[in-house]
């Protein structure tokens, strides 16, 4: 039956009267929701209200509005904390959002952002329980169980040496999947074929690491290995490498490249990391070619090298091999040993696998979301002296200007000065600052905007490692800090970080307004406030930020730092510098949540 639609004048008036009631009802509400939240009238009941509208991802209005309070300095209270069940957050590999993409290609476990209205601006709490973490060397060997009270490798990986539970402790015996007895021994058998000691070999990526025993294992042979795997929804493989001291972060190797250059690493490892390698026309190995300097080694252990009923894709891995001209080293066991021709394959020639060389149009060193090409990557692509045997040994290739350093124009001359302005501002931070550098208080150290590396060079007698960050829209001065012998990543700071919460203990960026600003222009692409938040998430209790910029940033810095729960203060620049800079220096205060969380 349809509606009867009376004249106005024949309507029940008393349908009127409760339309009107309902209606003021409504308004009134909304009213003095907003007098509560965003006035001081309601600082005293506020708190509920703040939490709903932190975690709401309904209006964005309500959330500039709340980025404009925090920026202006007029949000007295801090940003409220994220529930009790956002301790281990990592907004751009959460599994509820990501387990709804596609399988194809391990697309699902890529990395794959909220939108910036979509995040929750809240602070990510630590977990009940925990404490300042071990200090490093002590961490290598054993980390607090209640800083990470994820037991399920223990239980399952026990037996093969990964990690034990112990007391208030998990330890670290070693071991993983390979070598059950430890890396130590793993180790000595691949020093028979590869040049593991002298300075050779510095830069190395572990793929699919586990808990990063490996690459532990190598610091004490001078050999910085990044190691990767990613999201585990339930072994947290990543927070544990990080908590180590060991460098790592959360990576998968599925439809895009991953987020280094071309030729980074002189030493590319897998021990049983599952990788296809010859899966879609072998796509995966030319990804790994294209990261591999030329002269540089490919070890891959496990499956399917020499492994029961896997005798096509073990023959197809070796036919890869051939088509590329690498050379073989060694196969012991389930281990093969390879290394990369000097200079270019012998592509193109027949292969099976359909292989061919990229155009000249490729820039192999693009690399931020950046689709996997079925193309092999030529050394004349890259121009520079890079192949290993002929880049400097470390650490004299820390200081060489690298003919790579041309990327920006006039990149020699550039990159002396850069090493010289960053001995003389480390010096500074140490001596006049008094930051904790060179202590055991800092061992996992990130440098927002590294440009040629030099901040991390000045602090290669340190016992520490930088992950050094290039934004992707900023020249592609990654390859720099690679020939140097130092690691790191491309990355966009207008997106969440590809680590858990609190992995860093020390956080350093120059220039932090030129992060979120479009390519010279003034325009903004993403605000302050969730950078400020996103660098809390990433920083341990009682970890150091360290920011340089003009005093007007520095100032709008301040304010959100005050927002974010930072201990701050502002300081004048090192006295030789330039320009008008000044530095913030702030600690993040060791909060837990209250139980009305």
């Amino acid at each position: 039956m349809g509606h009867l639609n009376l004249p106005a004048s024949k309507r029940n008036p008393r349908q009127w009267k409760l339309l009107d009631i309902i209606t003021a009802i409504f308004f009134g509400l909304v009213l003095l929701f907003f007098l509560l939240v965003f006035t001081p009238l309601g600082d005293s009941m506020a708190a509920s209200g703040r939490q709903a509208l932190l975690l709401s991802t309904s209006d964005p209005r309500q959330r500039h509005r709340l980025v404009s309070l925090v920026e202006l300095g007029h949000h007295h209270k801090p940003i409220e904390a994220c529930p009790a069940n956002s301790v281990d957050h990592m907004p751009c590999e959460d599994p509820r959002r990501n387990s709804q993409l596609s399988r194809e290609m391990n697309l699902y476990r890529e990395r794959h952002c909220p939108l910036p209205d979509e995040m929750p601006l809240c602070l990510i709490p630590p977990p009940p329980g925990y404490k300042i973490s071990v200090q490093w060397p002590e961490s290598l060997h054993k980390i607090w169980h209640s800083n990470m009270p994820h037991n399920k490798i223990a239980d399952r990986k026990g037996h093969q040496g990964w990690m034990k539970e112990q007391g208030p402790h998990f330890i670290f015996p070693g071991g993983g999947t390979m070598f059950p007895d430890g890396a130590a021994p793993y180790i000595e058998k691949l020093g028979q074929y590869i040049p593991l000691t002298g300075g050779t070999l510095r830069t190395a990526l572990d793929m699919g690491c586990g808990v990063a025993s490996f690459g532990g294992s190598l610091l004490s042979e001078g050999i910085l290995a990044l190691s990767f795997a990613p999201r585990d929804s339930h072994k947290a493989q990543i927070q544990f490498a990080l908590e180590r001291g060991i460098p790592a972060f959360v990576l998968m190797l599925g439809t895009r490249r991953l987020p280094f250059p071309a030729f980074a690493f002189d030493f590319i490892h897998c021990s049983r990391c599952l990788i296809p390698f010859t899966a879609y026309n072998a796509t995966y190995f030319i990804e790994v070619d294209r990261l591999l300097r030329p002269g540089g080694y490919l070890v891959i252990s496990g499956p399917p090298v020499q492994w029961p009923k896997q005798d096509k894709e073990w023959a197809d891995l070796q036919a890869v091999a051939r088509a590329l001209c690498y050379e073989l080293i060694a196969v012991d066991g389930n281990t093969v040993i390879w290394k990369k021709p000097d200079g270019d394959s012998c592509l193109p020639n027949q292969n099976e696998f359909g292989l061919e060389s990229c155009d000249e149009s490729n820039d192999p060193s693009n690399a931020w979301y950046f689709k996997l090409r079925r193309c092999v990557t030529s050394t004349s692509s890259v121009n520079g002296e890079y192949p290993v045997g002929i880049i400097p040994k470390w650490p004299d290739r820390l200081t060489r200007a690298p003919s790579r350093a041309l990327v920006m124009k006039n990149g020699i001359d550039l990159f002396r000065a850069d090493t010289r302005r960053w001995t003389r501002r480390v010096a500074y931070y140490k001596n006049t600052l008094n930051l904790k550098l060179g202590s055991p208080a800092v061992r996992n150290v990130m440098d927002m905007n590294a440009f040629f590396g030099g901040f991390a060079a000045a602090l290669v007698s340190d016992p520490v490692w930088v992950m050094n960050v290039v934004p992707a829209r900023k020249p592609l001065t990654l390859g720099v800090i690679y020939d140097r012998g130092l690691i790191g990543v491309y990355h966009d700071w207008c997106e969440p970080f590809s680590t858990y919460p609190r992995t860093y203990d020390f956080i350093h960026v120059a220039g932090i307004e030129s992060l979120i600003k479009l390519p010279g222009s003034s325009k903004g692409r993403c605000n302050l406030v969730d950078l400020m938040v996103e660098m809390d998430r990433m920083l341990r209790p009682e970890g150091t930020v360290v920011i340089r910029d003009s005093p007007e940033v520095i100032d709008k810095v301040a304010r959100i730092a005050h927002a974010v729960r930072w201990t701050a203060t502002i300081n004048d620049k090192e006295p030789e510098s330039h320009g008008r800079e000044k530095i913030l220096v702030a600690t993040k205060t060791f909060w837990k949540l209250t139980s009305s969380h």
